[in-house]
C-alpha cells in the first residue's frame, strides 16, 4: 500500500486530535475564567455591605501583590487562549464547510451561540478598560489608591461607563449561558429528556449573574449607593 493512499486517514486523525486539543483547552480555560468571574462577582457585591466592608476586603488582595497581579496577568492569558482557540476552531470548521448552506438554519442554535465569536474579543477589550478604569486608575478622574469604594460609585455615576459595562456584564453572562450548556453536552447529557433543562438551568445562571453585576452600576446611578462622604 503506497504511502498517498494513507495520507487521508492519517490527515484526518490529525484533524480530529487537533480539534480534540483545542476543545479541551477552551474547556479548561473556560473553566477558569467561570471561576475567576464568580470569585470577582462575590467580592465586589461587598460594596453594599459598606465602605468599610469593601475597602479591606481590597486592601487584603492589594497585600500580596504577587497573587493579585498574578490573578490579574493570567485573567488576560486565559481571556487570551481562550479567544485564540475559538477562532482556530471556528477556521477548522470553515474549512470542513467550504461552501455556504443556500439557506442558514438558525433552529437549533441561539442567540448565545450566534454572538460567541463577537462577545469574546468585546468581552476583552472591556476587561482591558476595566482595569484601566477601576484598577489602574488612569481612566478614572477621581480615582483613588486605598477608597475602591468611591472609586465604583463615582465611576459607575458616569452614565456611559454604567452603560458600557451593562452591555459587556450581558455579553458575558450570555457567554457563560451557553458556555454552561456546551459543558455538559461535552459531558454527554444532550439527551431529548435532559437537554430543555439543561437550558433553562444555563439562563438561571446567566440570568443570576447578570443580576449581580447590574445591581452595582443601577445603584450607583440611582444613588442607592451614595459617595463615602455623605455617609459621614
Amino acid at each position: 500500500m503506497s504511502t498517498a493512499a494513507l495520507a487521508p486517514p492519517n490527515s484526518a486523525r490529525s484533524l480530529f486530535s487537533s480539534v480534540i486539543v483545542k476543545k479541551a483547552i477552551m474547556a479548561a480555560t473556560g473553566a477558569a475564567l467561570y471561576l475567576f468571574v464568580t470569585v470577582h462577582l462575590l467580592g465586589n457585591l461587598q460594596v453594599f455591605l459598606g465602605p468599610e466592608a469593601i475597602n479591606t476586603y481590597a486592601a487584603k488582595l492589594k497585600s500580596i501583590p504577587e497573587i493579585l497581579w498574578g490573578a490579574r496577568l493570567g485573567l488576560l492569558t486565559l481571556v487570551g487562549l481562550h479567544i485564540l482557540t475559538t477562532i482556530q476552531l471556528m477556521k477548522i470548521n470553515s474549512k470542513a464547510r467550504p461552501v455556504a448552506y443556500a439557506k442558514k438554519a438558525n433552529s437549533a442554535s441561539t442567540a448565545a451561540s450566534r454572538t460567541m465569536y463577537l462577545s469574546g474579543p468585546t468581552i476583552a477589550a472591556f476587561i482591558v478598560y476595566h482595569l484601566l478604569h477601576l484598577t489602574v486608575g488612569s481612566a478614572h478622574p477621581q480615582f483613588s489608591e486605598t477608597d475602591v469604594y468611591s472609586n465604583i460609585v463615582f465611576g459607575f455615576r458616569v452614565w456611559w461607563v454604567s452603560a458600557a459595562y451593562l452591555v459587556a456584564m450581558a455579553l458575558l453572562c450570555t457567554h457563560l449561558s451557553h458556555g454552561v450548556q456546551s459543558m455538559f453536552q461535552s459531558l454527554g447529557f444532550n439527551h431529548p429528556k435532559h437537554t430543555p433543562r439543561i437550558k433553562k438551568f444555563a439562563h438561571a445562571v446567566g440570568l443570576i449573574y447578570f443580576a449581580g453585576f447590574a445591581s452595582m452600576p443601577l445603584a450607583a446611578l440611582s444613588g442607592f449607593l451614595p459617595p463615602f462622604f455623605e455617609r459621614l
